[in-house]
C-alpha cells in the first residue's frame, strides 16, 4: 500500500511541476528555474529514499516475517484457528511457543508477509465467529494478483452476511465476482450473490446473477455451473 501511495504522490508532483512551468501565471517560487530544479531534485530524493527503504528495511523484514509465520501456518492447515490466530506462550503447545497471525500482522505491517498474516487472521476470525475482527483484518490486506482480491471481497461478504448486514454482503459478493480472473471463483461468488438475493426476495437480481453464470462462464467442469440451470428454472415464470 505504501509503495503505491508513494509512487502516485511522485507522479502527481512531477505533473504539477511540469504543467506550471508551461504557464505564465507561475507562483513566485517557481519563476526561478533554480527552484524548479530543486523541486525536481526533491522528487528524485523521495524516490531514492523509498527504494532504499524497500531494499534495506522492507526486504529483510519480509524475510523475517516469513520465517516467523510457519508455525501458525501449520495450525491453520490443521483447522486449529484459535492457535493459528493467537499462537501460544513458551509453555504452550509441545513446549514451543510461537506468535499467531494477529500479532504477526501487527508486527510486520507494511510487508507482503504482514498482509498475508492479515488475510490468515481474517479467515481465522471468520471461522471463530469473530466477524468484526475478521472485517478489520481483511481490510488490512493489500490484495494484488489474480486470486487474492476476489477472495478478500468474498470473505468480507461472508463476514457481513454472518452479521446479517445483507446489503454490504451483496456488494462484496458482486465485487468478488467482478474481480475474479478464474472461472471457478467467479462462478462461486456469483452463485452466492444469487442465493443471497433470492433469500432476500430479490428474485430479479438473483436470476440476473444465475444467468450471468450460465452466459459468461460456460464451464461444464465446474459443479456450480452444472447446477445453475435448476436455480434459473425455479425463478423463471413457467408457462
Amino acid at each position: 500500500m505504501a509503495k503505491r501511495k508513494s509512487e502516485q504522490a511522485e507522479i502527481v508532483e512531477v505533473q504539477e511541476v511540469s504543467s506550471t512551468s508551461a504557464t505564465s501565471s507561475l507562483p513566485s517560487w517557481a519563476q526561478d528555474p533554480k527552484n524548479l530544479v530543486y523541486a525536481l531534485g526533491a522528487v528524485v530524493v523521495l524516490a531514492g529514499g523509498w527504494l532504499l527503504y524497500k531494499n534495506l528495511v522492507i526486504g529483510p523484514k519480509n524475510k523475517e516475517a516469513l520465517a516467523a509465520m510457519w508455525k501458525a501456518e501449520q495450525q491453520f492447515a490443521r483447522d486449529s484457528f484459535q492457535l493459528a490466530l493467537n499462537g501460544t506462550s513458551d509453555s504452550g503447545l509441545e513446549g514451543v511457543g510461537f506468535q499467531g497471525f494477529a500479532a504477526l500482522a501487527d508486527e510486520y505491517s507494511g510487508t507482503p508477509a504482514g498482509s498475508a498474516c492479515s488475510y490468515y487472521a481474517g479467515v481465522c476470525n471468520l471461522n471463530l465467529g469473530n466477524y468484526d475482527e475478521a472485517i478489520n483484518s481483511l481490510n488490512d490486506v493489500d490484495a494484488d494478483g489474480a486470486v487474492l482480491p476476489a477472495m478478500k471481497y468474498g470473505l468480507l461478504g461472508d463476514a457481513y452476511s454472518e452479521k446479517q448486514d445483507y446489503s454490504k454482503a451483496l456488494g462484496y459478493y458482486e465485487k468478488a465476482a467482478d474481480a475474479a480472473e478464474a472461472d471457478v471463483i467467479a462462478i462461486y461468488y456469483l452463485k452466492k450473490l444469487g442465493m443471497l438475493n433470492e433469500f432476500q426476495g430479490n428474485k430479479d437480481a438473483a436470476l440476473e446473477a444465475y444467468e450471468r453464470i450460465q452466459r459468461d462462464y460456460p464451464n461444464q467442469q465446474v459443479s456450480d455451473w452444472r447446477d445453475i440451470e435448476k436455480y434459473i428454472y425455479r425463478l423463471k415464470p413457467q408457462m
